[in-house]
Parts: structure tokens; C-alpha cells; sequence
């Protein structure tokens, strides 16, 4: 039986802006930000991985190896969190239009999409696994790491694409606190588990490589179990009652008008990751043990980023439905100003402290100090940059355009960064390549108010 639906008292609503954002936003950030934490260690630890076959330490193979599973692992979380941001935006505008069918619906056909996600990646990591890293130029032992690593984590998709989506469920209807809990708890049984299964403590098998990927789908599962108690428990504006239930592709349509959108925005980052390390791999394949820990690491300040727009998006979408226009206004420039002061932070760590930050990475291979420098002191340069986009991104989201979305992305990593980084690796080799990343980012601005301008004068101030 459905559940009624009283919109009246809810805060995303009535509690001022500012207080609203914060209260969304911080515990998101917070398991964002543990979310970073893990992906940072987790790369520790593989650096420090040591091959018995080989002399030294085996652990810039294994970053290696990590950096070409990256796209397809990526592509992974691209499907469950595009499909989550439609559901999140298609839920949370119900609940401002107090359509109560409407949110069940959304929530029911959010998860049976999950489910179809699992299965799409479980056959790619039985069959396609070594086809796809060979497809990067991997060979030697990053190969068979990567293999491993890849095969496993597909394997156990399941606890990706619904952990993500029950995370979801949670943001949509303000639980974020909830939210945070499932996606810090999967993150934290992550880290635990990363040296145990790595190397073997505890009377567990040396996996090495391998461990890593069992690791993340157990922390990943953790966080399953403990998303279905918390929105059966606490998430009393959705009804979980499937009996019956069929897909409504009505409701799946609405829900990839704009998650759709999203997925391919995403995937597009997969893309040029694939691209980019097959033009790093041609110039010195150590630089994509570079490329690896350069996203570990941005996701410090990106991570943060993203939690603060999960939070954006459903006051946005929220006071969208309930027409409450300098809400959303206030709401979107708020976040605009905290994150250019995140992006400012980055910006001067990658400036002031690049050595440092790699020397996090043991691999006892002083290629990653020589190569990572400059490239972190350049690519850094997009951060003063990246704020805007980000939010204007979220903002095309929540109100339902993000076919806007997903043409700034496309013209930025696939339309300047990849062609710009090839030329570059023509003319100036290595170094070179990596300000590709500040001019796609100079395109992605102009293309974003471009359209922030067009939203504004075609919905928001018609509100």
C-alpha cells in the first residue's frame, strides 16, 4: 500500500538555505571524503605490494594495473549513479509535488534497475575481463593484475550498484546523515579488510592485487545490508511493498531523461581515461601509474565537491516542484562559493606539495616522483576552474536538463581534452600532455555559463 505523502513540515522546504545546504551536504562530504580517504589507502597498499619473482617492489605494475581497471570501474559506478541521480531528481520532485504514487514508483523501478546493472557487469567481468585491459596495451604483470582486479570487482557488482542506489533512496527524501552511515561503513570495512587480504595477514592468503578487488565488494556488500535495514526502517515516505510489482517504462523513461544524461557523462570520463592511458602508455607506461594516483588524489577535493551537489540536487529539484524559486537561487550560489574555496585548497596542496604527496605511493621506483611533480603542478591548474562546472553540472541535473550536462562533458574530455592531449604528446612528449587538462577545463567554463544563462532565462526566473 502506497504511503502518504506530508510535504508540509519538510526542511527542504522551509529550513533556511545555508542551514539546509550544510545539513544535506556535510554528511554526504563526510562519507565522500572517507570514500577518498579508502581509494588513497587503497592505493598505498597496493604500491607496496612486492613480487617474489622479481627483484624489488612490484608495486608501480600494480598501480599500473589498478590505473587500467580504472575506466572500467569507473563505467561501473557511471551506470549506478546515473541511474540513482534520475531516480533521486524524479523522487524528490514528487515529493515536492506530493505525487505519492509517483516516489513509490520511482523508488520500485529504481532498484529493479540496479538489479539489470548487476547483471550487465557480472557478464563483462566472466567473459571480457583480460579482452579489456589487452585493449589498453597491457602486458607483463600490470596485465594479469589488472585482469584480476577487474574481474573481481565486476563480479561482485552487485554491492556497487546498490549500495549507490540505496544511498540514493536515502538523499532523496533528506536522510543524508543515513546515507553517509552506508557509505562509511562500505569504505571503512574496505580499508580494514585492504592489508589483511593484500598481504595476507591474520592466517588470510596473500592476495595481493587480487585481495585489493575483494576487499572493495565486501565493504561494498557491508553497505548493501545495512541500506535495505535503514530504508526499511527510517525512510517512511517510500513504500518498499514489490508484490506485483512490474517495470513501469513510463517511469524508467522519466528516470533517464535525465539519469540517462548523466551515465553518458559520466561514461564519457571512462572514456578518456581509456584514451588517455593508451597515449600515456605509448610515451612511458609508468605514467599511468602516474595518471592512477593523480585521480586518488584529486578525489580529495573533488569527493567533496560531489557530496556537496548530492546534497544540492534534491533542494534544488525539491523547491523546483514547490516553486520556490529564490530558494533554489540562494541554494545553487551558496554552493558555487564553497566550492571554489575546496578547489582554491587543492589547487595550492598539488602547487606547494606534489613530492609529498607522492612519496604517500612506496613503490621504491623513483619514476613516480620524476613523472608525478610536474604532472600534479600542471594538471592542478584546472582546479581554479573546476568549481564552476561542477555545480552548474548539478544544477542542469536537478532541473531536469541534463542533456546540458552531458554536452559540456562531451566537449570537454571528448572534443578538447583527448585531441589536445595527443597533439601535445606530438610536439612537447609527456610533460606536455598534461595542460590538456587545463584547457578542456578554460571549454567546459565557457560552455557551462553558456548554458546556466539559457536554464535561468528559459525556467528558473519563469518560476
Amino acid at each position: 500500500m502506497d504511503r502518504a505523502i506530508d510535504t508540509k513540515d519538510n526542511k527542504m522546504g522551509i529550513m533556511p538555505v545555508n542551514k539546509l545546504l550544510i545539513t544535506m551536504s556535510l554528511p554526504i562530504v563526510a562519507s565522500m571524503l572517507m570514500q577518498a580517504c579508502y581509494n588513497v589507502v587503497d592505493s598505498i597498499f597496493v604500491s607496496r605490494i612486492v613480487d617474489d619473482a622479481a627483484t624489488g617492489s612490484a608495486g608501480t605494475a600494480a598501480l599500473t594495473a589498478v590505473g587500467y581497471a580504472f575506466p572500467f570501474q569507473t563505467l561501473m559506478i557511471a551506470f549506478s549513479t546515473g541511474t540513482g541521480v534520475g531516480m533521486n531528481a524524479l523522487l524528490s520532485r514528487a515529493l515536492g509535488e506530493k505525487d505519492n504514487a509517483l516516489v513509490n514508483k520511482a523508488a520500485k523501478n529504481g532498484l529493479f534497475l540496479a538489479l539489470c546493472n548487476t547483471a550487465f557487469f557480472m557478464i563483462l567481468g566472466i567473459f571480457f575481463a583480460r579482452q579489456l585491459i589487452l585493449s589498453q596495451d597491457g602486458e607483463g604483470l600490470a596485465l594479469e593484475y589488472g585482469v584480476q582486479y577487474l574481474r573481481i570487482v565486476f563480479m561482485g557488482s552487485v554491492g556497487c550498484c546498490m549500495q549507490i542506489t540505496l544511498e540514493r533512496l536515502l538523499q532523496s527524501t533528506g536522510r543524508t546523515l543515513l546515507s553517509m552511515a552506508v557509505q562509511m561503513t562500505g569504505a571503512i570495512i574496505n580499508i580494514i579488510l585492504d592489508p589483511i587480504l593484500i598481504f595476507g595477514y591474520f592466517g588470510f592468503p596473500e592476495m595481493k592485487v587480487a585481495g585489493a578487488a575483494v576487499a572493495t565488494i565486501t565493504g561494498q556488500f557491508v553497505g548493501v545490508i545495512l541500506g535495505i535495514i535503514l530504508n526499511l526502517k527510517y525512510n517512511k515516505e517510500i513504500g518498499f511493498d514489490f508484490k506485483g510489482f512490474r517495470p513501469d517504462f513510463e517511469i524508467i523513461k522519466k528516470i533517464y531523461s535525465v539519469g540517462l544524461p548523466s551515465i553518458i557523462m559520466q561514461s564519457i570520463g571512462s572514456v578518456m581515461t581509456f584514451f588517455m592511458n593508451k597515449i600515456l602508455t605509448s610515451l612511458n607506461s609508468d605514467s599511468v601509474a602516474v595518471f592512477s594516483v593523480y585521480f586518488k588524489l584529486q578525489s580529495f577535493f573533488f569527493m567533496p565537491l560531489f557530496g556537496l551537489n548530492n546534497g544540492l540536487i534534491p533542494i534544488v529539484a525539491f523547491n523546483y516542484g514547490a516553486r520556490k524559486r529564490t530558494r533554489m537561487i540562494k541554494a545553487v550560489k551558496l554552493s558555487m562559493a564553497y566550492a571554489f574555496a575546496v578547489m582554491v585548497i587543492g589547487f595550492i596542496a598539488f602547487e606547494l606539495f606534489p613530492d609529498r604527496l607522492l612519496l604517500l605511493f612506496d613503490t621504491k621506483d623513483e619514476s613516480l616522483l620524476t613523472l608525478g611533480v610536474p604532472a600534479l603542478k600542471i594538471i592542478a591548474f584546472h582546479f581554479l576552474l573546476a568549481w564552476f562546472c561542477i555545480v552548474s553540472l548539478s544544477t542542469f541535473q536537478a532541473l531536469g536538463n541534463g542533456v546540458y550536462s552531458l554536452v559540456v562533458s562531451a566537449a570537454r574530455q571528448l572534443l578538447v581534452l583527448l585531441p589536445t592531449a595527443f597533439i601535445l604528446s606530438r610536439i612537447g612528449g609527456l610533460e606536455a600532455v598534461w595542460w590538456s587538462f587545463p584547457v578542456a577545463e578554460l571549454v567546459s567554463v565557457m560552455c557551462s555559463a553558456f548554458f546556466l544563462i539559457k536554464i535561468n532565462k528559459e525556467v528558473i526566473s519563469r518560476i
